[in-house]
């Protein structure tokens, strides 16, 4: 059975990294079989969210195949050992599997190490019940089609005209390359009290997306990050928590 796929998009200081480590904790709590996470931001922070240790990088994998083409075992192609490293570099945790794609060296485009992250996630989706990619912040991934083929994408945004709106430009671009995404949903990250402000109603409108639901400030999340706790261990009454599992229950996930 093919695995179904959530993406996480939305501009930058959002959130969304937190709230991808917890729709992660959310599926393995709520859920049989394990997550394959993707960490498709070339600034990546996914696996300190969910508290493990990332010794490779795709982007640093293909640089490495690349570099020392004569190195590889006789008869090996370039993909049969860039599937190996990745193996080998694959973090393995309870509940879950992380990937990260990772920068490459210098001043190189992502391009190609986002091709390797969609061949591989594509090529594991049928041994995984769920794969949950966080994406590079901005519109730019988008176009690399890193979502592609994707059932749920959850655009995050901060309460603000300007992130609800560059959330609208998302949905639009994704209607612009003609990407598979089954559902769309807008998660408004921060929020002072228990809903959206009436100012925001319009924009929200605006934007074209559905309004899932609302996650409010939370004290808690300020607090682990100061110590650089993993956020996936926040309690389970956090506010946080608790207000995105009450939006994902009512997204219906399978």
């Amino acid at each position: 059975m093919k695995a179904f796929t959530i993406a996480v998009a939305g501009k930058g200081g959002t959130g969304k990294t937190t709230l991808t480590g917890l729709v992660i904790r959310y599926l393995i709590e709520r859920r049989k079989g394990p997550v394959l996470a993707v960490d498709a931001d070339a600034n990546s922070n996914l696996n300190e969210v969910l508290g493990v240790v990332c010794d490779g990088t795709v982007g640093h994998i293909r640089e490495e195949a690349l570099e020392t083409a004569g190195g590889r075992p006789h008869g090996m192609s370039l993909d049969e050992y860039l599937d190996l490293r990745i193996e080998q570099v694959m973090v393995e945790a309870p509940g879950f599997d992380l990937i990260v794609m990772g920068r490459p060296e210098g001043p190189g485009c992502y391009c190609a190490a986002n091709n390797v992250i969609r061949k591989y996630t594509d090529h594991l989706a049928e041994s995984y019940p769920y794969i949950v990619t966080d994406n590079e912040a901005g519109l730019e991934h988008l176009s690399r089609r890193t979502t592609e083929d994707t059932d749920l994408l959850l655009v995050i945004s901060d309460p603000s005209a300007r992130g609800i709106l560059t959330a609208g430009r998302v949905n639009g671009i994704v209607d612009e390359l003609g990407l598979h995404v089954v559902r769309r949903a807008l998660i408004v990250n921060r929020v002072q009290g228990d809903s959206l402000p009436d100012e925001l109603g319009p924009v929200v409108k605006e934007a074209g997306l559905t309004l899932a639901g609302t996650v409010p400030s939370d004290e808690n999340i300020f607090r682990y990050d100061l110590s650089a706790r993993p956020l996936v261990e926040l309690p389970a009454d956090s506010p946080a928590v608790r207000a995105l599992y009450g939006i994902l229950d009512g997204l219906n996930i399978p």
